[in-house]
């Protein structure tokens, strides 16, 4: 006879000390799995539910949660507020329910009111480790959903006053320009049209009400945020007393001093799939609707591992929800799904208060931080001189260390399902993509766009002053995505050229780094023009790869300052040959300034754009340079251009360009010749100077678009002279 006997919940072996058991149904658990198997609440042997419904279900509930729960699954226990629970005999005194059940009634009925149409998802987990007792968990949310009613109505009545006010002063004051206006006008003295007088009063008034509406989004929001504060610091007082029931629990009860992290975000995951259950969890739950932070807490969190997939959940379900474009129906009531997110319908609440109200509701740290960042509408050489870059993020308490998160930057957008990633979930055509940079980021690479008020929270070794901050390179969360570091640590975000115009920008590529490809724009820094004297600005920029760097060489034309905008993107060389538009995305941008040009710039020929140099031919075509490894070339007037094929191509056309000289009269000058696996480019050159040439290629039997059509493989700039 086997007497081995195994939990229900994880299949795992129970033994006598660890034993809950045998229930009705003759089933056994372990004590830490005889939790609801929905959101993870601790049960007993008098509080389980069981499914009346489904025989052939051996789970257990928590009557909130049992499937339609009948009168004989009602609570048989109370809860006294600090996760204990009274005995039975308790709740009767005289034949009545005492106060304490009646609670519990009232608390589960509220809860039950706010339940969606749809079933709640059984998330399948071993025995969720929840701290905190669900119903002391939802009973504090109740109170602190109150406390936001009257918070609401508070607004609401000073916004009807403040309305009311405006308009009477509004009105006064065009009565008063009216009659003022009427009384010079009797007298030949108006200087102006009464239309004009009107137009004026109009954008006054425009101007006022756009006035109050800040100040008063300022001030609610401020509000707001005091109240999150305070109501997560309560919620947090919750976890702490129930912590201090556990000894194995290693989370702090109090908030630790701002110190760096101990280890790198690398340390902990090194790529997205790490989370993939995770995420599958909180995509599901944006995609549906909860009625309550207790709820949709306990689903997000059913799954994790770690504070740190916590956290994670929280940050993927805020980021996929997309807040911003979310369409509120007028009449939302506070006790509904829609009702959760009221704040963000107000604009009362934004991202990050909303994150720190959520890692309340999981037992997190988080703090919400003020400073300047190099936002929307920035470029580099600005000043924080001005509140025009003001910006708000958190920092959450995960892995042992402050991390920081930006769930707003990180936010979601939608793009063409064709464009996408490994990142990123399809929906139909669409996908929702994330920046998963600004989840945990690194202090050291925060630091490039985020600067806070309080040095501490930069989370650094050696704090940046506001200076260093202004003049550090202005990079985007591309760069670190894709491994990418500068040559000259002492660079910054202004660039100075010599004497003869030139300044260099050299980015190091990582080691794998094969399918990235760069591209840039040159423009003037203080307007949208990017020609001088009808030739584009880019021609005064030569891009070349060698090794493991690329490098950006800018020949200013004038000494007005240019902005540099480099680009890039990861494309495989498959994807590349299909001829297919590349979109790039920016990495970092610089600016260029000329103080004095001594020599006249001369543009370079006007070849197809990007890099300089057989680099590319190597990295997406498999062609080995044998006679040029370089982008510039010197020679007489002839030159042989020599390559070895590492993979069949069938096709190579040769295009020759030069300043002031029409194409068509140069097409004679090339010819092309294919041996074996080598391909050799022979130029007769017309005359000494400087030229450009384009190298195309296809593969065998390539068709774009039913059609044989060559892509572009590298070109190189080539010194001809009289020998």
């Amino acid at each position: 006879m086997n007497s081995k006997q195994h939990c229900n919940r994880c299949g795992k072996q129970v033994y006598p000390t660890d034993k809950v058991g045998p229930l009705k149904d003759s089933t056994f658990f372990h004590q830490g799995c005889f939790k609801c198997y929905i959101c993870g609440t601790r049960l007993a042997l008098k509080t389980y539910c069981n499914n009346r419904n489904d025989i052939n279900d051996k789970e257990v509930y928590c009557s909130n949660h049992v499937p339609i729960a009948g009168p004989h699954d009602l609570p048989m226990a109370s809860s006294n507020g600090n996760g204990k629970h009274l005995e039975n005999n308790n709740h009767v005194k005289n034949g009545n329910w005492i106060d304490a059940g009646l609670s519990d009634m009232k608390i589960a009925h509220a809860m039950k009111a706010t339940q969606v149409a749809r079933p709640y998802p059984k998330i399948s987990h071993e025995g969720a480790k929840y701290v905190v007792d669900y119903d002391a968990q939802t009973r504090l949310e109740l109170l602190h959903r109150k406390d936001e009613d009257e918070l609401y109505e508070e607004f609401q009545d000073k916004r009807n006053r403040e309305a009311e006010q405006f308009e009477k002063e509004n009105t006064e004051e065009w009565e008063r320009a009216l009659a003022e206006f009427a009384k010079k006008y009797e007298k030949g003295q108006a200087n102006m049209k009464k239309d004009d007088l009107i137009r004026q009063l109009t954008i006054k008034r425009e101007k006022k009400l756009e006035t109050l509406h800040t100040k008063r989004k300022e001030r609610e929001r401020h509000q707001t945020a005091e109240l999150v504060d305070r109501q997560a610091k309560e919620m947090l007082e919750l976890f702490k007393a129930s912590r201090s029931e556990y000894s194995n629990l290693q989370y702090p009860s109090t908030p630790p001093p701002p110190l760096p992290p101990s280890c790198s975000k690398r340390e902990i995951y090194t790529t997205t799939e790490y989370f993939s259950t995770i995420d599958e969890v909180a995509i599901h739950c944006a995609r549906n609707e909860v009625a309550s932070f207790t709820d949709l807490i306990r689903t997000l969190s059913s799954g994790a591992r770690s504070d740190v997939d916590v956290a994670r959940a929280i940050y993927r379900w805020i980021t996929i929800k997309n807040l911003n474009t979310m369409v509120f129906d007028d009449s939302i009531q506070s006790d509904t799904p829609m009702g959760l997110l009221r704040g963000i319908k107000y604009g009362t609440e934004s991202y990050h208060v909303l994150f720190k109200r959520l890692c309340s509701y999981a037992g997190l740290h988080c703090v919400v931080i003020k400073g300047f960042s190099k936002s929307a509408g920035y470029q580099p050489g600005y000043s924080f001189d001005d509140h025009r870059f003001r910006n708000t993020w958190n920092a959450v308490f995960l892995d042992g260390s402050w991390r920081f998160v930006q769930c707003n930057w990180g936010a979601r957008h939608l793009v063409n399902a064709k464009d996408g990633s490994h990142e990123a979930k399809t929906d139909g055509n669409l996908r929702y993509e994330y920046d998963d940079h600004y989840f945990m980021t690194d202090p050291e690479e925060f630091i490039y766009e985020f600067f806070p008020s309080d040095p501490a929270w930069q989370l650094l070794p050696r704090p940046l002053s506001l200076l260093q901050f202004e003049r550090i390179p202005f990079v985007r969360s591309l760069f670190f995505k894709y491994n990418l570091s500068f040559i000259d640590k002492q660079l910054e975000s202004t660039v100075y050229t010599d004497k003869t115009g030139a300044a260099s920008i050299s980015i190091r590529l990582p080691p794998k780094g094969d399918s990235l490809i760069f591209h840039y724009n040159l423009k003037f820094f203080d307007s949208e023009e990017n020609t001088i004297s009808g030739m584009s600005l880019k021609r005064f920029v030569m891009q070349s790869v060698t090794e493991d760097v690329v490098t950006f060489r800018v020949h200013a034309p004038s000494t007005r300052p240019l902005l540099l905008d480099i680009f890039a993107n990861s494309v495989s060389s498959g994807a590349y040959l299909t001829g297919q538009p590349i979109k790039f995305k920016s990495v970092c941008k610089f600016k260029v300034v000329c103080e004095s040009l001594q020599v006249i710039m001369v543009p370079l020929p006007e070849c197809a754009s990007g890099e300089w140099g057989p680099a590319k031919a190597t990295r997406l075509f498999g062609l080995v340079p044998i006679s040029h490894p370089d982008a510039i070339i010197n020679t007489g007037r002839y030159v042989e251009i020599r390559f070895r094929m590492t993979r069949p191509l069938s096709e190579f056309v040769a295009s020759l360009h030069r300043n002031r000289t029409d194409d068509r009269a140069l097409q004679a000058c090339t010819r092309s010749i294919l041996k074996g696996d080598m391909v050799y480019i022979q130029i007769d050159f017309p005359g000494e100077g400087q030229y450009g040439l384009d190298i195309y290629t296809r593969q065998d039997d390539q068709l774009i678009n039913g059609k044989q059509l060559l892509t572009h493989c590298c070109k190189y700039l080539i010194h001809s002279r009289n020998c």
